[in-house]
């Protein structure tokens, strides 16, 4: 497990995990990418998915004759965009106005037709409503996972926590390895993770969470301060992400 702060490099690029790097064990290439109006930048892997996600911007996206593009206030009150390719095939990000976009990508062999998410696809839904007086409840969207794109090996969304409320909540694990990318809404605002034994770090804008499978993992986010985080899961061979959640048995009985 890995709990780090990257910075962006003069490209404008901020790498989170690398399959040939650190964090090899998330079996992802994760990278948050900011883009100048007028950029543009074609991503083509030939033996990886890819997954382009705005957080915040204006974008258009081309995969030969599919387009898509919208814009996004923010990540906090907005819903996003994405389009998902498989290997071989590119994506074309024009940036139309200075814009933030995470790119995703994971081994696959498998063949399928690129797909643009836009906002209306988003399934949104939310989360402990009304449970321990409302101390958990946040809002979640779901761009793609094994229920609408089981060809992927990656399930991707994104979680918005409400200000002074916690996440990930109960305290849970999979087998599936998640990362975690976490905005906050200005400079001073902070949150806290725990993974594992309940071992904390502090959450700050443009952190990064690596959850290999098993670790439980739960996030807070201070008050007065909403919390977002895109979370991506890699499938494992024979073994999908089917919503998959594994309560830490000291915690049980709050399921009752």
């Amino acid at each position: 497990m890995s709990f780090r702060y990257p910075q962006f490099d003069r490209d404008g690029v901020k790498v989170l995990t690398r399959i040939d790097g650190e964090d090899s064990d998330m079996m992802m290439d994760i990278s948050v990418v900011r883009l100048t109006a007028g950029d543009r930048r074609v991503y083509c892997e030939p033996d990886k998915e890819i997954c382009i996600l705005l957080t915040q911007g204006q974008i258009e996206l081309r995969c030969g004759d599919l387009y898509g593009g919208d814009t996004r206030s923010d990540a906090f009150t907005d819903l996003p965009i994405a389009m998902h390719v498989c290997r071989g095939d590119a994506i074309e990000a024009h940036a139309v106005q200075d814009s933030e976009i995470l790119y995703i990508s994971t081994q696959n062999d498998r063949a399928f037709l690129p797909k643009f998410y836009a906002k209306s696809d988003v399934q949104r839904t939310v989360s402990c409503e009304g449970m321990w007086e409302n101390t958990a409840v946040r809002d979640v969207n779901t761009v793609f996972d094994y229920s609408n794109a089981p060809y992927s090996n990656l399930v991707v969304g994104e979680v918005i926590a409400r200000q002074g409320r916690w996440w990930s909540y109960l305290p849970h694990s999979h087998p599936q390895p998640e990362v975690y990318y976490y905005k906050m809404p200005s400079p001073e605002a902070f949150g806290a993770c725990f993974i594992g034994e309940m071992h904390p770090y502090t959450v700050k804008d443009g952190s990064v969470g690596c959850f290999p499978g098993g670790e439980t993992h739960v996030q807070v986010t201070a008050p007065g301060y909403p919390m977002y985080c895109c979370w991506m899961i890699r499938h494992l061979d024979g073994d999908p992400w089917d919503k998959t959640r594994i309560v830490d048995p000291r915690f049980l009985h709050w399921e009752k």
